[in-house]
């Protein structure tokens, strides 16, 4: 029976005036790696819909070998639409757009602890990490605290000038929450794994940490 894994993007096409959305090879690296591998992929969206591309992602268009996900990107079934539940994984995509609808996002929240629950593998990439913000489990404990986790860098931030546009900086508030944030260089690949949790620092670490993933769900 193939483990059954819910592929999360964001809906959101603005952050502070800032136009963004999914960073489509933060989700298409991992939806190749994870058919690869057999896994039951079911790909949602916070909103349900199309799903918004940060075109900074896609400069010379759709490459080809993302086109079969780009295709299935044009109409995805929203969060409420699946029972998390009856999943063995969850990974969230990254792009700036998580920093509006993933972070402090109830709906989200409950997904991750009814996974994580069952024994279940979570992961995310990138911006995708700001899913675990404001997570906390029924005592009231931060989902990160004592995790070692990783995200895209305040370093990396800076780099890319949208420190002023982000809502907080994503490695300042996993650090306040309590995760033992750890990173590699600036935006070279970089994912960490605490049990059943997989984590990757930025766009470029994609590829690895859905590797990561798929050996945290067998």
């Amino acid at each position: 029976m193939s483990k059954k894994v819910l592929l999360v993007s964001t809906s959101s096409s603005e952050m502070n005036g800032h136009p963004t959305g999914l960073w489509l090879e933060e989700l298409a690296e991992p939806f190749s790696i994870f058919k690869e591998n057999e896994l039951d992929v079911q790909i949602v969206s916070i909103q349900g819909g199309t799903v918004p591309i940060d075109q900074n992602s896609i400069p010379e268009g759709v490459p080809a070998q993302y086109q079969e996900v780009h295709a299935l990107l044009q109409d995805t079934k929203a969060l409420t639409d699946v029972n998390p539940a009856d999943y063995d994984g969850i990974f969230f995509a990254g792009g700036h757009g998580p920093m509006i609808d993933f972070a402090s996002n109830p709906l989200v929240a409950d997904a991750i602890l009814a996974i994580s629950g069952n024994k279940g593998a979570v992961g995310a990439v990138c911006h995708g990490v700001s899913a675990f913000v404001d997570v906390t489990d029924q005592d009231g404990k931060s989902f990160v605290e004592g995790k070692k986790i990783t995200g895209f860098t305040n370093e990396e931030e800076d780099a890319v000038q949208l420190t002023s546009k982000v809502p907080f900086l994503l490695e300042t508030k996993l650090r306040k929450q309590g995760a033992v944030f750890e990173n590699g260089e600036a935006f070279a690949p970089f994912a960490v794994t605490d049990g059943q949790i997989v984590t990757g620092q930025n766009p470029g670490s994609s590829a690895e940490t859905a590797r990561l993933f798929v050996k945290a769900i067998s």
